[in-house]
């Protein structure tokens, strides 16, 4: 779900350029069934209005046809994305070059910008946040964060509430989320439930395995919580994926 020329609308990408946001629910918007964007011009579309039960079919037919709704707003060519978080972020143990940041860059086309320091917990990550958004003002943001909390024994409710401070900054900055979760010290699932509690809670985009995946295959690990060049590659893979699939790229 995103906001479109002030609309809350669900997007669904028909062709580079061309996309179709749909309001939800059309009640809160009556006067405008649809809005057709075709680069830079913008067609708000009311031929629907006396005819509100064809509404759920046109997104019947729009999903059948492969036109799901986007989580994601598109980035534009020149669009960029933070990538914020940790050592997982710098990329350690490889050269800034094979970082997952990088990497998505390469894959992308779009300016990724790393901002990941070694060691960082969710507290002090908050603290940096907003000058970093005033500055770079991204359209998508990365948020990997959690796994030092994690590994330091810290409250996971405290951790929750930061990375949710984190994720209100990042969405009042008019920018998306895409968050990354980290496992438990176990590895017992896909990720800790707090990622999944904020997933639902701000409805995001989640990638919820890439991580644990990772960790538990000593083929992509430079060290125990580390990745080599290959890992940190699969990571910008799936991530790169992750907005693909949801309507960004």
């Amino acid at each position: 779900m995103e906001y479109h020329n002030g609309i809350k609308s669900y997007t669904c990408v028909i062709s580079p350029g061309i996309a179709l946001y749909l309001p939800d629910p059309v009640v809160e918007h009556p006067e405008i069934t649809s809005i057709i964007s075709i680069g830079r011009i913008i067609f708000k579309t009311g031929f629907f209005m006396k005819f509100k039960l064809l509404y759920p079919l046109i997104t019947i037919i729009l999903i059948l046809s492969g036109c799901n709704p986007a989580k994601l707003t598109l980035i534009p060519r020149n669009g960029t994305i933070l990538a914020f978080g940790d050592s997982l972020t710098i990329g350690k143990g490889v050269d800034i070059s094979d970082s997952y940041p990088s990497v998505l860059a390469e894959l992308s086309g779009r300016i990724v910008i790393n901002e990941g320091i070694i060691g960082e917990e969710t507290s002090e990550g908050l603290q940096r946040l907003e000058t970093i958004l005033k500055e770079v003002k991204p359209d998508i943001v990365i948020l990997l964060e959690g796994g030092n909390d994690i590994l330091q024994d810290k409250d996971l409710s405290l951790t929750k509430a930061n990375l949710s401070k984190m994720i209100e900054l990042i969405q009042n900055n008019n920018s998306s989320v895409v968050l990354v979760g980290v496992p438990d010290k176990t590895l017992a699932t896909n990720s800790a439930i707090i990622y999944k509690e904020l997933t639902e809670k701000y409805n995001l985009v989640l990638e919820e395995s890439i991580i644990m995946n990772l960790l538990v295959n000593p083929e992509y690990k430079y060290d125990d919580h580390h990745f080599n060049k290959k890992g940190y590659r699969l990571l910008a893979e799936s991530i790169y994926e992750i907005l693909h699939d949801n309507g960004a790229l």
